[in-house]
């Protein structure tokens, strides 16, 4: 595959997240608000059903973004929307969203997230999960990969960042409050961005 269907992303995105919606929402009730997973398996869905049926892929991304923010409670709204807005106004009116084009808005997506959150690599924060992966990501690229295995790296790279943030003491957001009882518990933003970066690499990885 040379370039992403950013629909098929994002309804495997849904998919996962609503799959995995109860994990998340224990992993927030931890260290959070506990709402973590049923708020973005709303949103998602919205997301879904906001997609437009043609035109560039990041119109769909920006699209998916606004929905997030409209119907999803908490921090992650706002957080998830901007790095999806973000990532298509990177994308622009391009007709295809090919591997190096998907480097770049991925790269804006977090840049999106950190000046939101205000958060860095090892805050406990979705950041934690979202860098390492936009990083693996970028690296395969340059080093002549294609888009899905950049993909299947990124996603790889998430999922680790994600398991890293349990010894962590949070430094922002809610679970920042608990100072050291926030350490032993992953963040459930970086779980659910290790979800976002696995579908991903699921719709890379499928037969144009």
């Amino acid at each position: 595959m040379t370039a992403l269907d950013v629909p098929a992303w994002i309804a495997r995105a849904a998919e996962r997240i609503a799959a995995d919606a109860d994990r998340l929402t224990r992993l927030d009730a931890a260290i959070g608000d506990g709402d973590h997973g049923h708020n973005l398996r709303r949103g998602f869905a919205a997301a879904a059903a906001a997609l437009p049926g043609d035109g560039p892929p990041g119109r769909a991304l920006i699209a998916a973004g606004r929905a997030l923010v409209a119907q999803t409670g908490g921090a992650s709204g706002p957080l998830y929307g901007t790095a999806l807005r973000r990532a298509g106004k990177a994308l622009g009116d391009a007709p295809e969203a090919d591997a190096a084009g998907l480097a770049a808005a991925l790269r804006a997506a977090l840049d999106g997230v950190r000046e939101l959150g205000g958060a860095a690599e090892g805050d406990k924060t979705m950041v934690d999960a979202l860098a390492p992966a936009v990083a693996a990501y970028t690296e395969a690229v340059e080093n002549g990969a294609t888009l899905a295995a950049a993909a299947t790296a990124a996603a790889s790279a998430a999922e680790r960042g994600a398991e890293a943030t349990v010894p962590l003491r949070a430094r922002k957001g809610r679970a920042s409050y608990l100072g050291d009882r926030s350490v032993g518990h992953p963040d459930p933003g970086a779980a659910s961005t290790a979800l976002l970066l696995r579908a991903l690499a699921d719709t890379a990885g499928e037969e144009p």
